[in-house]
């Protein structure tokens, strides 16, 4: 039997321009940074024996990696909607940096982003996240349910707010 999985759901085509920035300058340093593998997977080539050549199966496999990565970012970065402005309400929508509290008094803030964008050391998470998806349109002192798994959590949003990132 194969390993046969479906397709991954396509993410939200929305990206703010600080992470567009963010991507470009990534593809860039990947071809910088592909130039000098190339360079040292020839080197390894000319040892000999490539069967048993570690520096060179190890380049070969960087190399895979780097190649598919361009791939992708050349694919997505043509695919992308830049989001220049903010909405002129109070909702909850794209780019907003939300503060929650649960019921224990503990206070949470996000910042709703694109998928390419999301990182949880910063507390951005992917408008396609379940919990993303439960806070949009909401207002302050609007109850959230959030939902994920077995567990059920209810969130009041305590803040909203949308910051320019040029």
């Amino acid at each position: 039997m194969g390993r046969w999985r479906p397709p991954t759901p396509q993410s939200s085509p929305y990206i703010t321009p600080a992470g567009f920035a963010t991507l470009q300058r990534e593809l860039q340093d990947i071809w910088v940074r592909r130039r000098d593998v190339v360079k040292a997977l020839a080197a390894a080539a000319a040892e000999g024996d490539r069967s048993e050549n570690a520096e060179y199966i190890y380049r070969k496999k960087e190399l895979g990696g780097l190649d598919w990565r361009i791939r992708y970012l050349q694919k997505r970065l043509p695919s992308l909607n830049v989001v220049r402005e903010s909405p002129e309400n109070d909702a909850i929508y794209f780019g907003a940096t939300v503060e929650l509290q649960d019921d224990t008094g503990n206070s949470y803030t996000y910042r709703i982003v694109g998928a390419d964008e999301a990182d949880a050391k910063t507390s951005s998470i992917s408008m396609d996240s379940p919990l993303a998806r439960a806070l949009l349109a909401k207002r302050v002192d609007d109850d959230v349910v959030i939902t994920t798994g077995e567990k059920t959590v209810t969130m009041s949003v305590v803040s909203v707010r949308y910051e320019l990132h040029e």
